[in-house]
């Protein structure tokens, strides 16, 4: 079985992210604040509340550079935490938005996309804007929207980032410039993610199709891969080889590209769920996320509920996050999923064997 943990927190999570050494993590529980539990003494417990927003937190990201929280909302504000002390002291970003605010991402090298003095790339979405992602080289940034398309941008600002980080079609961009503008998906696009060398992006759309797209830039090579279940919402590059899909189908998806590049859909990481009235499989899970990724058991605080049993997929509603743990070598391959049924699921992919040759 690839999941290793199952966290029962909350009824239901927007959205969730590590702390850099993660033994922290922060997520939104559906509604305007954003809770922070700490493992202590082989228990999670609940440290911090973060209240200054008035609607639903819609994104958050923990910067593993800087140790500062960022979250947005549909208030349509954004708040830079800092831990000062015991405390997390919010300052306010003016973002200048007139609609809600639903995804967010710190940059390879701790800057957000939008920053504490925000600087707004206008007049090229004509929807919401669904998933953000930047490339490792801190310049170019990947987004996706309702409109169905997804584009990449530079966002190089003078003064802040150095010359020979720049990329893109032009010898000198600046920025808002729009690199490309992929017209790939005849449905809403979601969740966008580049792969550790930059060189593949990967995005979902709502028509239950995924793409992949190489050589980024005037002469892109694209491919779509169609699925034949339910919708993906966020999409993970575990590998150069290898892409983990999440969405409505409650159950990671493995898609995987061959020696000659060519992507497909592999299998469901997790097993099937079983339906109500057929026999239910699986086991108890009775290793926890110790420490370091379940090595002791688990405690529960007062605010968690006993670990679920894995009964087919250990999600039971949409999954409509999915975050990268920190490797322990080279070959550790773990990340963790959290979605509509309060879980936060820990997957290991170290042990699925015929996974190995993609990793």
């Amino acid at each position: 079985m690839a999941a290793v943990a199952v966290h029962q927190f909350v009824q239901c999570i927007t959205c969730h992210a590590w702390s850099p050494d993660q033994s922290m993590i922060a997520f939104c529980p559906n509604n305007n604040e954003v809770h922070i539990y700490k493992l202590l003494q082989d228990k999670w417990e609940k440290l911090h509340v973060l209240q200054k927003h008035d609607q639903l937190v819609s994104g958050i990201d923990w910067s593993g550079t800087s140790n500062r929280i960022v979250s947005v909302s549909h208030d349509r504000n954004s708040f830079v935490w800092n831990q000062e002390g015991p405390e997390w002291v919010p300052t306010l970003v003016i973002l200048r938005l007139n609609r809600a605010a639903l995804c967010v991402q710190w940059s390879p090298k701790g800057f957000a996309v939008c920053r504490w003095v925000s600087k707004v790339i206008r007049k090229k979405h004509n929807s919401s804007v669904t998933g953000v992602s930047w490339h490792p080289n801190n310049i170019l940034l990947a987004t996706t929207s309702t409109d169905g398309k997804c584009r990449v941008f530079s966002t190089f600002i003078k003064g802040v980032d150095t010359r020979e980080s720049k990329t893109g079609s032009s010898s000198d961009p600046k920025f808002g410039e729009q690199i490309l503008q992929l017209d790939l998906s005849s449905s809403w696009a979601f969740g966008v993610n580049w792969s550790p060398s930059g060189n593949t992006l990967a995005y979902v759309g709502h028509n239950s199709m995924i793409y992949f797209v190489d050589d980024v830039g005037p002469s892109p090579l694209a491919q779509n891969v169609a699925v034949r279940y339910l919708p993906l919402r966020d999409v993970l590059f575990v590998s150069e080889k290898m892409v983990i899909g999440v969405g409505f189908d409650c159950n990671p998806m493995v898609f995987a590209a061959d020696k000659s590049g060519l992507w497909s859909f592999i299998r469901f990481l997790g097993e099937r769920k079983e339906s109500s009235s057929g026999p239910k499989s699986g086991s108890q899970i009775s290793e926890a996320f110790g420490k370091l990724y379940g090595q002791s058991r688990q405690g529960l605080s007062n605010d968690t509920v006993e670990p679920s049993k894995i009964q087919g997929a250990a999600h039971d509603n949409c999954i409509n996050c999915i975050e990268l743990l920190k490797q322990k070598g080279p070959k550790t391959k773990r990340f963790s999923t959290s979605g509509m049924d309060g879980k936060v699921v820990i997957w290991d992919l170290d042990n699925q064997h015929d996974l190995r040759e993609y990793l």
